[in-house]
């Protein structure tokens, strides 16, 4: 019997679904999602993720039903669970798509790949977005991204022919829930699934998009003025290419209309086109590169901040906890990590800003931030995560060094302060609590340290090499998010020298 597993993991849709496409030619055809225990537990995951999967596979689980095709969504170990489904299904393939994801999803890879060999199991799997496997260096990946992502999409099959004894009608029709899995009560999460993509999709390309460059950096206008499709990406149940191909056809049709509103749509998009390019070069450093998720890209920065190495001391510790419950004393920063903590999402401008506030003011190493705001990111897309927490921490030694001013940033973006008055009402009351640090002496402290360190021999040393790995010059990029070689000095006003790119550019995360 010429038996295959669909292995769906965050590819959660039927459209441009290249194994489902290939299972529908086999005699019996399983499709298996895996609730891994690896997952479950680990830094990463929050409630709010578990229950946004389970909500995206129950209709996903309905789809393939009505085409002939069983989900079975099981609990454990990766191999265990594949080793045991062999014993009730003898099957000869695995189908799925390639993943580039935290450490334990890639020792879980590497532990398939060998129980497969083992076995004789035939393991196929096919890439989902422009993040290339084995890459030697970055010169025209720009170009491999275009093809990759204008090549036709894939037709959802019809049908499939189930494996003997699996038809659809005979599953559970419960999906485990929260409880079952040992998970807490998780806050309300939007609209999930495939259906629920598409629509969100449509209404940007339909009209949300107008503005786009505005309205994306206000934490006030980026709600409705970008796209919210970054939590689909991240879990699969839209695809990159479905994307980039819909953003393309609406510009084309709109960019030479005599309607100025057509136009600015037209212009928009093309801005949010460009953002996609910069989402898979993100991914693609930690594809490149597993230990970013651990250790910084530049080893000279090693040892420089508190938990780097070192344990932290009480007062690092107090300060990493006032930030992550938006107590600081600073306005912009507690009202931006309440509505993150509230919701799963915040635009990219103020991300970037709650990450300077930890790195700079705080002086705080990124990584037990980072774990924290990747419990709070619904749309939690680990290869954009780890490069950009390293990124706005001044740890990649090839990037621009940016300190966010959370004064300057409400001025900007919150004149009226409506943001303030909804996330902090208690601002100007003797609730609210004094600043954590001194801004001035915290910033300027952080900048003798960073700036010192990047005139030395060996930074300037690594700075070359990393660039030639990781930097987008060769790849066909334009260039965006500071990578210039040697930085050039930021401030802390947040105000940039003309030769540095907008903060807002090199995060295709958060669209």
């Amino acid at each position: 019997m010429n038996g295959a597993v669909v292995w769906f993991k965050r590819d959660l849709r039927l459209a441009d679904h290249a194994p489902l496409a290939e299972a529908a030619q086999s005699d019996a055809t399983l499709a298996l999602f895996i609730l891994e225990p690896a997952w479950l537990g680990s830094a990463e995951c929050h409630p709010r993720h578990v229950a946004w999967l389970l909500q995206c596979l129950a209709p996903l689980r309905d789809a393939l039903a009505a085409r002939g095709l069983p989900l079975l969504v099981r609990t454990g170990e990766a191999v265990e669970v594949l080793a045991a489904l062999r014993r009730e299904f003898n099957f000869a393939r695995l189908f799925s798509h390639e993943e580039t994801g935290p450490g334990w999803s890639y020792e879980r890879d590497k532990a398939v790949a060998r129980w497969c060999r083992a076995r004789g199991v035939a393991w196929t799997e096919w890439a989902q977005t422009g993040v290339v496997r084995r890459l030697k260096d970055r010169r025209g990946w720009a170009g491999r991204w275009q093809q990759r992502m204008d090549a036709p999409l894939v037709t959802a099959p019809a049908g499939f022919k189930a494996a003997p004894g699996f038809a659809p009608s005979s599953l559970p029709s419960a999906l485990p829930t929260l409880r079952e899995l040992g998970v807490p009560p998780a806050p309300d999460t939007p609209p999930a699934g495939e259906v629920a993509a598409q629509a969100l999709l449509s209404s940007f390309v339909g009209g949300r998009a107008l503005g786009y460059r505005q309205h994306l950096s206000s934490p006030l206008t980026a709600l409705t003025g970008c796209s919210r499709l970054s939590q689909h990406l991240a879990f699969g149940t839209l695809s990159m290419r479905t994307l980039h191909q819909a953003t393309e056809a609406t510009i084309s049709s709109h960019r030479s209309s005599s309607n100025t509103a057509s136009r600015e749509l037209a212009y928009g998009l093309r801005g949010f086109a460009g953002r996609l390019r910069w989402h898979c070069h993100f991914m693609q450093k930690l594809e490149d590169e597993p230990a970013i998720e651990w250790r910084n890209f530049a080893r000279t920065a090693d040892g420089l901040r508190p938990g780097d190495g070192s344990a932290l001391q009480p007062i690092d510790s107090e300060r990493l906890q006032a930030w992550c419950e938006g107590r600081t004393g600073f306005p912009m920063v507690d009202a931006c990590m309440r509505q993150l903590v509230a919701t799963g999402w915040l635009n990219f401008r103020m991300r970037a800003m709650l990450v300077s506030f930890a790195a700079y003011h705080l002086w705080l190493h990124w990584r037990e931030p980072g774990l924290f705001l990747a419990r709070q990111f619904l749309d939690f897309e680990p290869g954009i995560h780890w490069s950009q927490m390293q990124m706005q921490s001044g740890t990649t030694g090839i990037n621009t060094l940016r300190i966010y001013s959370p004064a300057k940033q409400a001025l900007d973006h919150d004149p009226q302060g409506l943001y303030l008055q909804q996330w902090v009402p208690e601002l100007g009351t003797a609730a609210y609590p004094k600043p954590i640090v001194d801004e001035r002496s915290a910033v300027a402290a952080a900048k003798l340290r960073l700036y010192g360190l990047r005139r030395t021999r060996e930074a300037h040393a690594e700075a070359g090499a990393i660039q030639h790995k990781h930097g987008s010059r060769k790849s066909g990029l334009p260039q965006s998010g500071g990578q210039s070689g040697l930085p050039k000095a930021g401030n802390s006003s947040g105000k940039r020298a003309r030769s540095t790119p907008p903060a807002d550019d090199g995060q295709g995360q958060l669209f």
